[in-house]
């Protein structure tokens, strides 16, 4: 039997994405989305915002070549956390949609990168990329909630619940 790259790719980003969720969940409860708990970094809304305007970028781009950088609504900077969240459920929804229509040539065909400053490549080194980059800014929210005296979600628990 041979493996579904494609699939399998969408799967692990899938349970990563539930966790990052569930990290999301636990700054709404702690009342702490916007809070900086060290001097310099970014809240978790930007960290957020980020990691969602990337796949946008992404998942649009694969699914109809029409690549354009746009971050996300400035509103989201100031809205409510539930509006927040909406909009990378929103997000993450866009991408199931969108994904079915990627094709592997187009994962993995050379072009240039919709990102200034960033090089040249195939789209699944830049899908690899924004996973790591969620998973980086993830850890850093742990580290945050850690720093709020929260406790973080257990970050082997990738499932539904």
């Amino acid at each position: 039997m041979q493996l579904d790259w494609k699939d399998w790719f969408m799967h692990v980003w899938e349970e990563n994405r539930r966790l990052t969720d569930k990290v999301a969940d636990a700054f709404r409860n702690a009342g702490a989305i916007d809070q900086t708990p060290v001097p310099g970094m970014r809240s978790f809304r930007q960290l957020l915002l980020e990691i969602w305007g990337m796949e946008r970028v992404y998942a649009r781009g694969l699914a109809t070549e029409a690549w354009k950088f746009e971050f996300p609504p400035s509103s989201y900077q100031t809205c409510t956390v539930d509006e927040l969240l909406a909009f990378g459920r929103s997000v993450r929804e866009d991408t199931r949609t969108l994904w079915p229509s990627v094709t592997e040539a187009a994962l993995t065909k050379p072009r240039p990168t919709p990102f200034q400053g960033h090089p040249e490549g195939r789209a699944i080194e830049w899908l690899t990329y924004a996973l790591e980059n969620e998973i980086h800014h993830r850890a850093q929210g742990y580290v945050y909630l850690r720093l709020l005296d929260v406790e973080p979600p257990a970050f082997n628990l990738r499932d539904d619940n």
